[in-house]
């Protein structure tokens, strides 16, 4: 039983195809038992899209009118608790949901 074992282990070692200049590459090919081996064409990947150029004038002025925006909100939720509505409150909060998620896009990608 351990002979088989010792000749199992000695048959998977020495059919395993390792080539010393591959051990970098991380493109493995497996050939099929019973099959000679073909050269395969390489594909590159396309490379990945380059960083954008953070424009700081930009991020600045967009931070800035999203504080302005923010600073806004509790004097119109007291509005608000008064019985009144602020006709502009709706499109200032989804002023400052558009230039927020401009602004994380912006710094994150």
């Amino acid at each position: 039983m351990k002979s088989h074992k010792a000749l199992l282990v000695v048959l998977i070692l020495s059919s395993a195809n390792v080539n010393p200049q591959q051990i970098g590459d991380h493109r493995e090919t497996v050939t099929p038992f019973g099959q000679a081996s073909t050269p395969r064409q390489q594909v590159d990947l396309p490379a990945a899209p380059q960083p954008q150029k953070l424009d700081p004038t930009k991020l600045h002025n967009e931070a800035e009118e999203l504080s302005k925006l923010a600073q806004s909100v509790p004097s119109d939720v007291d509005q608000l608790a008064q019985g009144k509505l602020p006709k502009d409150m709706s499109e200032e909060l989804k002023r400052i949901e558009k230039l927020s998620k401009q602004l994380r896009n912006e710094l994150t990608h």
